[in-house]
């Protein structure tokens, strides 16, 4: 387990800048602690400072993973974000999707949101605009870029797709 080099760096936050914006000071100094980012196997770990310097004891080859898991970096050295950051970027997001209840399911399950299935959109959505995506309920289900500006979802006719899915696994979100 390492710290991630400057390049690294700048990789994943310019990802990860894309759902929460200006936010992103606030996932490592946080009021219960200090978090950082290590990297393991070419994935990215979130994890307390504190328990990090527990896990110093435990050799490199013998630990399986440490703290939360938030994406991967691919061979051609892009970050994946992983579905398991989703409860660290969706408290921070800047722009939101609501999803009704009769459109939630089939959104899980691969397909496009159409205009009818959309709840609410925050105001100042931007076109490719990185959303965390919600139920009506206020529980977070996924990240994704927005293929619509708020405008032109609100204009669209029933059938054109509002929020399209950008991967066909909920584990890798591009």
């Amino acid at each position: 387990m390492r710290p991630l080099t400057e390049e690294e760096t700048r990789v994943m936050f310019e990802k990860i800048a894309k759902y929460i914006g200006e936010n992103l000071q606030l996932l490592v100094d946080r009021p219960d602690g200090t978090y950082c980012f290590r990297l393991h196997n070419d994935r990215v770990y979130y994890v307390s400072e504190k328990i990090l310097k527990l896990a110093a004891n435990i050799s490199g080859d013998k630990l399986v993973s440490l703290g939360t898991c938030f994406g991967k970096f691919t061979k051609t050295h892009k970050f994946r974000l992983h579905i398991t950051a989703l409860d660290y970027l969706a408290p921070y997001a800047k722009y939101k999707v609501w999803i009704k209840p009769g459109a939630e399911q089939s959104f899980l399950y691969g397909n496009h949101v159409l205009k009818s299935g959309l709840g609410r959109i925050t105001e100042n959505t931007c076109q490719y605009q990185g959303v965390v995506v919600y139920s009506m309920a206020d529980v977070p289900l996924t990240v994704f870029k927005d293929v619509r500006e708020r405008q032109q979802a609100q204009q669209g006719t029933k059938g054109e797709g509002n929020v399209e899915f950008q991967s066909k696994t909920l584990t890798q979100h591009n």
